[in-house]
Parts: C-alpha cells; sequence; structure tokens
C-alpha cells in the first residue's frame, strides 16, 4: 500500500514494469482497476477498460467504437447528435423521424436550430416573414389572411377598411352603413352623437338618426295625432297632398271609421267616410 505507487492497491502485487491506472491518488493494476471500475457499455455491456475511450453522455457510457447512431449505425464521435427516449440518433436520423417540418417551405427543422410556432404550425426563422415586405416577423403582432402571414403595417396598407368618419384602420369589428366601414364607437346619431351600433335608427340624407332625434327634427306630423311619423320598423303611413297620418290614425274625423283602403272626403284639414261627408 505504499505511496510511491509500487504497489497495487488492492491486490498488492508489485507495479514495477506494469501498466497501471490512478483512482484518488491510488494506484491500481489494470486487471483490478478494470474489475472495479469500468463503466459498463450501454451498447455492448461489456466494460470499458482502461485502455479504451470512455465516452459519457448523461450518465451512460460507451466505448469509442459503440457510440453509434441507433438507426443508421453512423459514428457520433465528434458529430452532433440528439436523444430522443434515450436513444441517440445521428441530426439526419433525428429529424427524419421526429423534426418539424416547415409549414412555409415544407423543409425539415434541423435539431438546434431556431423555430418559431404559430397556430400550431412550426416555421424557419427565415421563412416566418411578413408576406409582403418579407421583413423577419419574430414576435412582432401580426395578422393572418388566407393562410399568409403579414406585419400590421403591411396588413393595414394591404387590406384593412378605414373608417367613413375619422379616416382611421378598423383592426376589428365594425359597422358597414351604406357600404362604407365605420367603427362602432364612431357610428352615432348625426345630432346627440349617441352609438347606434346595438340600437335602432332611421337614415336621412345618409346620416343616422336615433329615432329620438329622427323624430324631433325630421319626422313629419300626423294630420290627426300631431305626433312623429317615422316609419320605423316598416309601419304603415297614409300620404294625402300635404298631409299624413299614421296608418291606425287615418280615419273618418265624425264616425272615427278607418279610411284605408276607403273611399273618403276632404273638408278643409279634415277627412270624412263618404257617409259622413254627404250628410
Amino acid at each position: 500500500m505504499a505511496s510511491s505507487h509500487t504497489d497495487c492497491h488492492f491486490c498488492l502485487q508489485s507495479l514495477r514494469g506494469r501498466k497501471y491506472a490512478l483512482r484518488e491518488e491510488n494506484a491500481y493494476c489494470v486487471p483490478c482497476y478494470d474489475s472495479l471500475y469500468a463503466n459498463p457499455c450501454e451498447e455492448c455491456k461489456q466494460p470499458i477498460e482502461c485502455s479504451s475511450k470512455d465516452l459519457a453522455y448523461k450518465g451512460r457510457h460507451w466505448h469509442e467504437g459503440c457510440f453509434r447512431c441507433a438507426k443508421c449505425s453512423r459514428s457520433l464521435v465528434e458529430k452532433p447528435f440528439a436523444a430522443k427516449d434515450e436513444v441517440l440518433l445521428c441530426t439526419e436520423c433525428y429529424s427524419d423521424e421526429y423534426s418539424s417540418k416547415c409549414f412555409h417551405c415544407q423543409k425539415t427543422i434541423m435539431p438546434g436550430s431556431r423555430k418559431m410556432e404559430f397556430k400550431g404550425s412550426s416555421w424557419h426563422e427565415s421563412c416566418f416573414v411578413c408576406q409582403y415586405c418579407r421583413q423577419p416577423l419574430g414576435t412582432k403582432p401580426l395578422i393572418t389572411k388566407d393562410n399568409e402571414n403579414y406585419c400590421v403595417p403591411c396588413f393595414e396598407k394591404q387590406f384593412a377598411h378605414h373608417c367613413y368618419a375619422c379616416k382611421k384602420v378598423i383592426t376589428s369589428g365594425g359597422v358597414t352603413y351604406h357600404d362604407q366601414p365605420w367603427h362602432k364607437e364612431c357610428f352615432v346619431c348625426a345630432v346627440c352623437k349617441t352609438q347606434l351600433s346595438r340600437q335602432k335608427f332611421i337614415s336621412k340624407d345618409e346620416f343616422p338618426y336615433c329615432v329620438d332625434c329622427f323624430s324631433k327634427f325630421h319626422a313629419k306630423k300626423c294630420a290627426a295625432c300631431k305626433k312623429p311619423i317615422t316609419a320605423l320598423g316598416g309601419a304603415k303611413y297614409i300620404s294625402f297632398e300635404e298631409h299624413q297620418w299614421h296608418g291606425e290614425c287615418f280615419n273618418c274625423v265624425k264616425c272615427s271609421v278607418s279610411l284605408v283602403g276607403q273611399e273618403f272626403l276632404t273638408r278643409q284639414n279634415d277627412i270624412l267616410c263618404h257617409k259622413c261627408g254627404s250628410a
């Protein structure tokens, strides 16, 4: 057990003229060292003797000649490789079996190269570009149209609608009125500016009005009840000369019989049924 390394630390036989290996400052003859410390090879299960190169990866060991691709058997020594379920594969075999295909060019995205993920598909970083300006999109905001990706400025330039009122881009939602696009918040009554996107409105001279404002400023008055005639919801009304009536107000002024679809007579601003007018 001499510290001068003249004897094997385990079998105590002399090391003079013999090869030996050191471990924790102790010397061992080759047979003792291999029996005590040699790692078993993952491939052939034989010990990796101290005279052989021991290649290690994640706590596992291989002979240099056993360190090969599990599919094509090519040597992986000093070459890039990938592991799948503890099986070692060269980059070509790994790509064929497991790597994603680029959505744009349909070529394999090689292990170790940067890939972009979007809506469940993968791209090479160099393929993930704006369809219009061809600049990389990276992590920038983007908009997809017809399976093509665009940066926001290019999409707005090429496709986006501009609000008829404020002239700014409509990025989502919006309202169509007289074949023109509007922001919901811009589609307001021409008088009181109440938003009209979720309520009834009436159009006049290409401008929308809420019912109250239209009735107040533009609706004709019924000659009988003096209330506005809005025709909202397709309500019927009768017009004769300079006067208008609600359908339910177009009655004989004396007997109140409805004159809708009937002959009638006029007396100044009044209407009468034929019987009352002839009396």
